[in-house]
């Protein structure tokens, strides 16, 4: 295992909040080229944070402006995941403060991950990453009898407007709709029950959810086979529901819809998912900040 944890810069920073109390930490390494995995896990595992992300030059071929373009590894405490949303936009906004606003390009292991970063009038940096093309696909009848065994959610809590999907756009995550605001809101779950069966479905967390409005939404993701009870703000899970949404006509093909995430865990944050008619990928917009240390 290489590491040095003396010379490894390794930054602390906030996605979907410009306040460093808000959103979903990350820690970001602008240069592992000097980490092998297991100090890359080593790593994100001192730290606790869901996910932390890891950068290296790009692979040969890679589309992007010169400096603008590298290989982005992801990784829990307990695994390498292969896509994060909420890493990626802390990285792309630890970047954006180095080398100026501008597109990015990510290679991950989901796929090639385009990020734009702009400067608001007030300062503060946003960025919007495209995800790879989505897809959605039906949960088992008995798979889903044993999710909700786990949550501790009867059937009927669901908000049977909102089925139950698997989607994915960069991660498979498992969209349940709450019924009520004061369902979501009562999370406690069989920690090692929901992991093996998320493990069974290759899911990388449980996106519970609480329609607010025509396109305004509450969600939490229970992520136990990350190591931790909840991801305080899910990029992934965002751009996987904007999908799930679209695919089900719940919301216009041409739609703007906001995610409040993390309010109930005292770390509010706030996700964009913008969906364009006729192109089957999915943008998430966010803020983000360094932590201090």
């Amino acid at each position: 295992m290489k590491i040095d944890e003396q010379v490894t810069d390794v930054l602390h920073y906030t996605a979907f909040s410009s306040h460093p109390d808000g959103g979903n930490p990350a820690g970001v390494v602008l240069d592992a080229s000097g980490l092998d995995d297991a100090a890359m896990l080593a790593i994100a595992a001192r730290l606790g944070y869901s996910e932390s992300a890891f950068l290296t030059g790009p692979p040969e071929g890679l589309a992007g402006e010169a400096g603008r373009a590298f290989t982005v590894r992801y990784f829990s405490p307990r695994a390498e995941v292969p896509f994060c949303g909420h890493a990626t936009i802390a990285a792309a906004v630890a970047l954006a403060e180095r080398i100026g606003p501008g597109d990015l390009v990510f290679a991950t292991r989901a796929g090639t991950v385009p990020v734009t970063v702009t400067d608001g009038a007030d300062g503060t940096l946003r960025a919007t990453l495209t995800s790879v093309d989505p897809r959605i696909e039906e949960i088992a009848p008995e798979e889903l009898a044993e999710a909700l065994a786990a949550l501790g959610w009867p059937p009927a809590d669901l908000d049977p407007l909102l089925p139950p999907r698997i989607a994915f756009a960069g991660n498979r995550h498992l969209v349940l709709g709450a019924g009520t605001r004061e369902r979501l809101a009562d999370l406690s779950y069989d920690f090692e029950r929901l992991a093996t069966l998320m493990r069974k479905l290759d899911l990388t967390t449980v996106q519970l959810v609480w329609r607010a409005t025509d396109t305004v939404f509450h969600v939490r993701d229970p992520f136990p086979i990350g190591g931790v009870v909840e991801d305080p703000a899910t990029g992934a899970a965002a751009a996987a529901f904007g999908a799930y949404a679209r695919e089900l006509a719940l919301v216009p093909a041409e739609s703007v819809l906001t995610l409040h995430q993390g309010e109930d865990m005292g770390r509010p944050g706030l996700l964009t998912v913008t969906l364009h008619a006729g192109d089957p990928k999915v943008r998430v917009s966010g803020t983000g900040t360094r932590i201090p240390r």
